[in-house]
C-alpha cells in the first residue's frame, strides 16, 4: 500500500479508458446544464455582450442608422436562433469550467505523488480565477479593438454589425484571453508531472517570446496591435512565473 501511494497508484489501460469515458460524460452534462442556464438568461447576457458595441456605436455614424439604440442588423431569419444557441453553448462552457478543471485534475491525479495530489483545490481555483481574469481583460479591451478596426477603414465607411459576426468576435476574444491566461497553469502542471523542467523553460525563453506573440496573433480575431500587446505581455509574465515556481519547487524538494 505504501509503495502504491509513493508511485501514485497504477491503473490498467481499460481502467483508464473507463475513467476517461465517465469523466467526459459528466463534463458534457455539466456543459449542457450551463448552456440551459445561459439559454434562459440570454436577454441579460446579450445586453452585457452588447455594451462594448454600444460604447463605440454612439461615437460612429451607425447611430444615424439605428437611432440612439445599439441594435444589430439581422439579415438571416435563422440568425437569431443560431446566435442564441452560440451564446448558450459558449456560456455553458464558461460556467462548467470549474467542473471541467476538477475532472482534468482527478483524471491525471493517479499518476502523481501523494503530496502532489494536495494541489487539487488550488489547481481548480487558480484555473477558474485565471480564466475569469482573462475574460475580464478581454471585455475591457474589446471596445478599444473595435474602435481600431472601425477607424482604420476611414470616415467614409459606416460599420453596422450582424449578430453572428459581432457576437462571434466577442466570444472568440473572450475565449482567447481566458485560454491564454491558463498558460501558466499548464506550464506549472507539466513541471509537476515531470514533462518539463524549469531549466528547459529558461533556456527556451527567446523562442518562447516569439512563439507567444505568434500564438496570440493567431488566437485573437481582431489582429490589432493593441490586443496583441495586451495579451502577449501577461503571457510572457506568466512564462517567467512558471519558471520561478519550478525553481522554488525544486529547492523545496532538495531540502526534503
Amino acid at each position: 500500500m505504501a509503495a502504491e501511494e509513493a508511485t501514485g497508484g497504477r491503473m490498467s489501460l481499460l481502467e483508464h479508458l473507463t475513467e476517461l469515458r465517465r469523466r467526459l460524460l459528466q463534463s458534457i452534462l455539466a456543459v449542457v446544464a450551463g448552456a440551459v442556464a445561459c439559454w434562459i438568461l440570454y436577454p441579460w447576457i446579450l445586453d452585457l455582450l452588447l455594451e462594448p458595441y454600444c460604447e463605440i456605436q454612439g461615437e460612429s455614424a451607425a447611430g444615424d442608422v439605428f437611432g440612439e439604440g445599439c441594435e444589430l442588423l439581422v439579415t438571416d431569419p435563422l440568425e437569431p436562433f443560431s446566435v442564441r444557441l452560440t451564446v448558450a453553448g459558449y456560456g455553458g462552457l464558461a460556467l462548467a469550467m470549474p467542473f471541467l478543471l476538477w475532472h482534468v485534475w482527478r483524471f491525471v491525479s493517479p499518476g502523481l505523488y501523494r503530496r502532489e495530489r494536495r494541489w487539487a483545490i488550488p489547481f481548480v481555483a487558480c484555473g477558474v480565477l485565471l480564466f475569469a481574469a482573462g475574460a475580464t481583460l478581454a471585455y475591457w479591451s474589446i471596445p478599444r479593438a473595435l474602435g481600431f478596426l472601425v477607424d482604420i477603414g476611414g470616415p467614409d465607411l459606416v460599420s453596422v454589425f450582424s449578430p453572428a459576426k459581432y457576437l462571434g468576435f466577442v466570444v472568440k476574444m473572450t475565449m482567447a484571453f481566458g485560454i491564454g491566461f491558463e498558460f501558466p497553469l499548464v506550464l506549472i502542471f507539466l513541471q509537476f508531472v515531470g514533462v518539463l523542467h524549469h531549466t528547459t523553460l529558461r533556456r527556451s525563453r527567446r523562442y518562447a517570446i516569439v512563439g507567444i506573440v505568434a500564438l496570440v496573433a493567431v488566437l485573437t480575431p481582431s489582429g490589432d496591435p493593441f490586443t496583441l500587446l495586451i495579451l502577449s505581455v501577461p503571457m510572457l509574465l506568466f512564462y517567467e512565473l512558471a519558471i520561478l515556481v519550478g525553481r522554488l519547487r525544486e529547492r523545496r524538494r532538495n531540502r526534503t
